[in-house]
C-alpha cells in the first residue's frame, strides 16, 4: 500500500474527505518526526512505540573495494509493535 492508497483507505474508514485524510496523515508524520528529533518517544497503546535508538561507532567495509572504513555513531528511528498489533497480524 502506498501513500495514496493509505489516504483513500483512511478517508473511507473515517468517512471523511481524502483531503482531510491526507492532512491528518501529514500531521501525524510531522508530529512523530518532531518528537523523535527531540529525542522523545511516542507510545500508542495496543499499536506500538516509536522511539530513537543509538548505534555505536563501528568498523565496516566498502563493498566495492573491500577496504575497511570507520562508521560513526548515529541515531535511528525504531518502531516496536504492540501486543494487539502482533496478535492481529498473527491471526
Amino acid at each position: 500500500m502506498n501513500k495514496t492508497e493509505l489516504v483513500a483507505a483512511m478517508a473511507e474508514q473515517a468517512n471523511i474527505s481524502k483531503k482531510d485524510a491526507e492532512a491528518a496523515l501529514k500531521a501525524f508524520t510531522e508530529t512523530v518526526t518532531a518528537e523523535l528529533v527531540k529525542g522523545g518517544k511516542i507510545q500508542l497503546v495496543g499499536f506500538g512505540t516509536f522511539e530513537v535508538g543509538q548505534r555505536g561507532a563501528r568498523t565496516g567495509r566498502n563493498p566495492q573495494t573491500g577496504a575497511e572504513m570507520k562508521l560513526p555513531a548515529s541515531k535511528a528511528p525504531k518502531f516496536k509493535a504492540g501486543k494487539a498489533l502482533k496478535d492481529a497480524v498473527n491471526k
